[in-house]
C-alpha cells in the first residue's frame, strides 16, 4: 500500500476543493480602493481589486484559482482571500496630525 501524507500549506486552508487564503493590505488601500496581490497554487500572482471601504475579514472570491478537482483534475475550485487589514504602528507626527484632522471630521 502507498500512503501519502499531505502537509499543511501555512499560508492557506483547503475546504473541499476551494482554497481560503489571507491577503495584507494597507490602511490606505482599505479605505480608497486599490490593488493587492494574491498568490496562486501554480505560482501566478494575481491582482486583486480592492473596492473603497473594504472590512477587515472581507473575502473575496477568485473563480476557478482553487485546488484541482480529484476526478476532474482540468477543472479547479474557487480561491477565497481575506483581507487582513495592517493598521500603521509608528506613525510620523505628520501623520498623527491628519489622523487627528481625519478624526475630528467625522
Amino acid at each position: 500500500d502507498l500512503v501519502l501524507e499531505v502537509s499543511p500549506d501555512p499560508q492557506s486552508e483547503r475546504k473541499g476543493d476551494d482554497r481560503h487564503t489571507e491577503t495584507a493590505i494597507d490602511l490606505y488601500t482599505a479605505v480608497l480602493g486599490g490593488e493587492a496581490r494574491v498568490q496562486t497554487l501554480s505560482g501566478e500572482v494575481l491582482l486583486l481589486n480592492i473596492p473603497a471601504g473594504t472590512q477587515p475579514g472581507q473575502a473575496f472570491r477568485l473563480g476557478g484559482k482553487g485546488m484541482p478537482h480529484l476526478r476532474a483534475p482540468a477543472t479547479f475550485g474557487d480561491l477565497y482571500a481575506r483581507v487582513k487589514i495592517q493598521i500603521p504602528r509608528n506613525l510620523s507626527p505628520e501623520q498623527r496630525k491628519l489622523f487627528e484632522k481625519l478624526r475630528g471630521l467625522a
